[in-house]
């Protein structure tokens, strides 16, 4: 479902007074929506989401920062349709332009295929050791295949054999989110 121009002002009326309208995906069912919010105001982005951090940023990038921090956000694990609904519904931010922004910006880079290799399976990455014949591979341990990898393969080699690759912050990066703790102290933790 698009939503209508129609549908569009309807929802941007509730961000009116806000330093920015949030991000509504043309994929929202408006009326649903609309519906949930003239019963709590609860299912509007909420207006302190919506103003700039001192970096010029959205509450939703420093999020965005923190996810990344942990280390496990790469091209495949994160495809468009794959990120988390609280970016739009609670951050009010198109996640996969932000990271874009983010990338341009220099606060996030696409790490090499050489330092992404803890994102590809220990199998697979002993298979392209085989093809160029190294011998030992078996004793191998992960730190080890990553090491003989690294030793035995160039970039571009690489590049027409695997495909994920990890994303990192820059100090850039690191700073806005050392900057904006109170940012993630809000935002819901999963508790183990």
């Amino acid at each position: 479902m698009i939503l209508t121009l129609e549908e569009r002002r309807e929802i941007e009326k509730y961000y009116i007074d806000y330093p920015e309208i949030p991000y509504i995906s043309n994929n929202r069912n408006a009326n649903i929506w609309l519906e949930e919010v003239k019963l709590s105001k609860a299912k509007l982005v909420p207006r302190r989401n919506m103003e700039r951090t001192k970096e010029g940023l959205l509450a939703g990038d420093i999020i965005l920062l923190w996810r990344i921090n942990f280390g496990t956000f790469t091209t495949e694990s994160i495809k468009p349709s794959m990120y988390p609904k609280y970016f739009e519904y609670s951050y009010g931010i198109n996640a996969p332009k932000n990271l874009e922004i983010l990338i341009k910006e220099n606060y996030v880079v696409l790490d090499s295929f050489l330092e992404s290799l803890e994102h590809t399976t220990t199998t697979l990455l002993k298979k392209l050791l085989k093809d160029k014949k190294i011998l030992g591979i078996s004793k191998m341990k992960k730190e080890d295949v990553h090491i003989a990898i690294k030793e035995n393969y160039s970039e571009e080699e690489l590049s027409k054999l695997l495909e994920v690759r990890g994303y990192s912050l820059t100090q850039k990066g690191v700073l806005a989110l050392e900057n904006n703790k109170e940012i993630i102290d809000r935002h819901p933790k999963k508790k183990f």
